[in-house]
């Protein structure tokens, strides 16, 4: 009987402590293709046609056009794949995607400048829940840290991501 209540002890602490984690699981239907709206501020999770999750997104400082050189504040927009994932971000989780390739990065070189990098989808910055206001990334896509919980257990790296004006 000792060993029973010990190991139900054991069970409800192990289950308790994962009640806090920002590692979610997800089991349902691949997501096949990430599609973001720049224009009504929506990112869509979808697997072929049907949406699986719709998010509100806050963009960079200056959402307006594609983004073409380091320090422009604009997001990017076009056909990119995700490509790497930080679990220890300075913003929550954040997945990061392929910007610049290598039209962006000709562009860039055409008029003696660097296309930037580091374009991310992810949370708030940590420690810092409220007081942003919209649109106040440097050209990322920022959404609710709970959403980013989500979207980094149903996303995969190699996954597509539109983003359209």
């Amino acid at each position: 009987m000792r060993l029973i209540n010990i190991l139900a002890v054991m069970l409800t602490v192990l289950s308790l402590s994962a009640c806090g984690s920002k590692f979610k699981t997800y089991n349902g239907p691949e997501v096949t293709h990430v599609v973001i709206n720049k224009g009504d501020r929506r990112m869509f999770l979808l697997h072929h046609e049907d949406v699986l999750k719709q998010y509100r997104v806050d963009l960079g400082f200056a959402p307006a056009g594609h983004k073409r050189i380091k320090g422009d504040g604009r997001t990017p927009e076009g056909l990119y794949r995700v490509d790497r994932r930080n679990p220890n971000s300075d913003f929550h989780l954040s997945i990061g995607i392929d910007y610049p390739n290598a039209k962006d990065r000709a562009y860039a070189r055409s008029v003696g400048k660097s296309p930037g990098g580091d374009i991310f989808i992810h949370g708030r910055p940590n420690g810092k829940k409220r007081g942003l206001g919209p649109d106040w990334t440097a050209g990322c896509i920022s959404v609710k840290d709970r959403h980013i919980e989500d979207i980094y257990a149903m996303v995969r790296n190699g996954t597509p991501v539109t983003i359209n004006p």
